[in-house]
């Protein structure tokens, strides 16, 4: 079984305007509430590329029953530790000529004891995925004391910084650094593929399995534990957001390794999944991924 992670999911609540004026009256065009959390993002799709998954992280008054409610509805199972306070937040987006956010504090999250018992009796048979930043509250050393309980199952992490160093030593399966986060790691920019090659093959020599760096518009490369790089340029579309194609791509490349195919396989079906993410108004079909996968 794949258990994703988001310790501080959202509602999204997305607005949109023909413009906006700040200080003044705005009408909006259209809305829509959204599930929101990159490991939540990832368990949509895989729900949506018909690969099983449960959702856990924190959740907390009406709007975090709106979240279990919401991925219940879609399919997704969940297991999620309930707060006795607080709420679960609501993020908006405001989207006119330009995106505006508005991402708001979840609540406060005491002891990590009741997630952590969910972990237990995990199997190299299941996969566990850690995605996003931390909470304000908890320990630096979260995804640290993830792993070492989790040590059983691969693990896929995909956060930025000092978070992402300090969990190579347990050998993740997969790490997804874009290629701005991979540069601050060396505390350079990158600038030409072989910087991001040289760069992601050091990550694995540090303990990372598989290092799968995201391009924007240049697509993707990977440097897979089997001692090869990968590339793939990113397929022909219009980009109509960039929220969620990470952890489409992520979500991809799992289901991908589900089926039983080869790493080229997974890698190809990441890159699928980001795109047809980025190429639409929300997280990526099916059907929209087996298109784009034929044109890799």
């Amino acid at each position: 079984m794949i258990y994703t992670v988001t310790f501080n999911p959202a509602l999204d609540y997305i607005m949109y305007m023909d413009g906006l004026s700040v200080g003044g009256v705005n009408r909006v065009r259209a809305a829509k509430i959204l599930c929101g959390g990159k490991g939540i993002n990832v368990s949509w799709v895989l729900h949506n590329l018909g690969v099983k998954s449960v959702a856990l992280g924190f959740v907390a008054g009406f709007t975090g029953r709106e979240i279990e409610r919401l991925l219940a509805e879609h399919g997704c199972r969940t297991d999620f530790v309930r707060l006795g306070h607080g709420m679960s937040r609501i993020n908006v987006k405001l989207v006119a000529d330009e995106e505006s956010d508005l991402n708001a504090p979840g609540p406060q999250i005491g002891t990590l004891e009741p997630f952590f018992r969910k972990l237990d009796g995990l199997t190299a048979e299941d996969t566990i995925v850690l995605a996003g930043s931390l909470p304000a509250g908890l320990p630096q050393d979260t995804y640290e004391q993830v792993l070492a309980r989790a040590s059983g199952a691969r693990c896929v992490v995909d956060t930025t910084g000092d978070a992402l160093v300090s969990v190579l030593k347990y050998r993740p399966f997969l790490i997804k650094p874009n290629h701005h986060e991979l540069g601050e790691l060396f505390g350079k920019e990158l600038h030409t593929e072989e910087e991001i090659a040289d760069c992601a093959v050091k990550l694995r020599q540090k303990g990372a399995q598989n290092v799968l760096v995201s391009m924007a518009g240049e697509g993707a490369l990977m440097a897979g534990q089997d001692g090869r790089l990968y590339r793939c340029a990113a397929p022909k579309g219009t980009v109509r957001g960039s929220t969620g194609a990470g952890d489409s791509l992520v979500a991809g490349f799992l289901a991908g390794c589900e089926a039983g195919k080869s790493l080229e396989y997974a890698f190809r079906m990441g890159v699928a999944a980001g795109s047809a993410s980025a190429f639409s108004e929300e997280l990526a079909t099916r059907a929209e991924v087996y298109a784009l996968l034929g044109t890799i």
